[in-house]
């Protein structure tokens, strides 16, 4: 299977009691394959992985699963202390029909151990891993030299989420040396798309909560348009960079999807931070300038 183009990291919603709300994810997802994306990610940092239950990782796999029917892939978080863990939640979604999982690295700052843990996951599952190379929210880091190795003698391990900077000299660096066996997807919130796009990647994984724009601009690339997509990034970068706020990019997602019918709910599980109405003052500014609006129910046109 060949991956490409926008595949978002999905939140996951909550009540404003704090439950997992399926019905709300259901409507998310209906809403991410309207406004036309390739692929849909869960689990990730944004979908609070690390705050659900095992069973509510469950319910959120089985929820998307059968909310997306086979109509685009769906790429599932792991994040565990050792492969034992790891395999166990690939496994898992794996039999609950996921496409493909992208699998954090374990905390041991060592070459060799780090590609023995992947190619213990990759031995046990038979859909695709993508490696998760975020060393600022993970704290290890993965070279380019190592990612590359792991795509040229690992069966299985095929494409790297890449959100080290300097990210575009990394994703460079990567694609050499990885001899045409890996796919790279950007993330950083939509940051360095264009310039990812050009420099040879695959695709974005990223969690911006206008999808719309991020389609517009890939389609516009792909199709050999790029005066255009430089225009939509362009027109687009400011709401793109503010969104992406460390630490509280999660909370003016989840404001966004509330406030356009999409989510019943903003709230988010300790710890993580909320909005001030300063800052939802300023969203909202920067949203109208770039030209959309939080009272348009359902996908906008991006010009």
């Amino acid at each position: 299977m060949q991956f490409e183009g926008v595949l978002p990291i999905l939140p996951t919603p909550f009540s404003d009691d704090g439950l997992v709300d399926s019905d709300s994810l259901r409507r998310l997802i209906d809403f991410e394959l309207e406004a036309g994306v390739h692929g849909l990610s869960i689990l990730g940092f944004m979908g609070e992985a690390h705050k659900l239950a095992f069973s509510e990782r469950r319910e959120v796999v089985s929820t998307a699963v059968e909310q997306v029917s086979g109509r685009v892939p769906i790429w599932c978080g792991v994040r565990a202390f050792g492969a034992a863990g790891a395999i166990e939640q690939g496994l898992e979604a794996q039999e609950l029909g996921a496409d493909a999982v992208f699998v954090a690295p374990i905390s041991i700052q060592h070459d060799g151990v780090l590609f023995d843990y992947y190619a213990d996951v990759a031995s046990r599952l038979t859909i695709p891993v993508i490696i998760h190379d975020f060393p600022e929210s993970f704290g290890t880091l993965l070279s380019a030299e190592l990612i590359a190795r792991m795509a040229r003698e690992i069966p299985g391990v095929q494409y790297v989420k890449l959100e080290e900077q300097p990210v575009l000299a990394k994703l460079s660096e990567i694609l050499e040396k990885a001899d045409g066996k890996i796919g790279v997807f950007g993330g950083l919130g939509g940051e360095y798309f264009l310039e990812e796009l050009q420099r040879g990647a695959n695709g974005i994984m990223t969690g911006f909560a206008f999808p719309e724009v991020l389609v517009a601009i890939y389609r516009a690339y792909r199709a050999g348009d790029t005066e255009r997509a430089a225009a939509l990034f362009d027109r687009h970068a400011t709401l793109i960079r503010y969104e992406f706020q460390p630490k509280i990019g999660l909370a003016f997602r989840k404001f966004i999807f509330r406030r356009r019918g999409i989510i019943s709910s903003s709230f988010i599980r300790a710890p993580g931070r909320l909005l001030d109405a300063r800052g939802e003052a300023e969203l909202e500014a920067i949203i109208r300038r770039v030209g959309l609006s939080l009272d348009i129910k359902g996908v906008q046109a991006v010009g």
